[in-house]
């Protein structure tokens, strides 16, 4: 029977697997290429922070925006019937009003991305410390099997011939 642990390590080397997986195809994907050539594309991937911030500003204003297209497009109609006072008012108001809403999107964009990369720093800490601590109970002959218990200290690596790897 297979201990909880080994199923556990399984199960996370299959998701990574999958996870590898995803990336190659969005990575291989020529549009993909090409705008990570591009200026606008290095300069982002030289700033993660930003690029997550971008990500989410631009998911957070979709809604808003396409209700500020909507709001346009009725009034336009409107417009069309001879209300073209009420038409520039209600285009003012809607303005401003998707102005005051983009800033707000702004600053909650940076949050939201500033939460997540501190999750994600503490979930990859706490993971690193579980795996390193898990490695450093077990003895020498649990880590390298087949070497004495003088043979490899933690952290170095010993082939089957006895010469070091690193």
């Amino acid at each position: 029977m297979a201990s909880p642990e080994t199923t556990c390590g399984e199960k996370m080397n299959e998701l990574q697997k999958q996870i590898n997986s995803v990336m190659r195809t969005i990575n291989n994907n020529s549009k993909v290429v090409a705008f990570m050539n591009s200026p606008v594309g290095q300069y982002l991937d030289e700033r993660p922070f930003l690029s997550l911030s971008l990500l989410v500003f631009i998911a957070l204003s979709a809604v808003p925006v396409g209700l500020f297209m909507t709001v346009i497009a009725v009034t336009a109609v409107t417009a069309c019937l001879g209300l073209i006072i009420l038409e520039g008012i209600v285009i003012a108001v809607c303005g401003i009003t998707l102005l005051c809403v983009l800033c707000g999107l702004v600053l909650l964009s940076f949050g939201v991305s500033g939460v997540l990369s501190v999750c994600y720093l503490a979930v990859s800490s706490i993971i690193n410390y579980m795996h390193t601590s898990r490695l450093l109970s077990r003895t020498p002959n649990q880590i390298y099997p087949g070497s004495q218990a003088g043979d490899a200290q933690i952290g170095r690596k010993i082939s089957k011939d006895d010469s070091h790897i690193d």
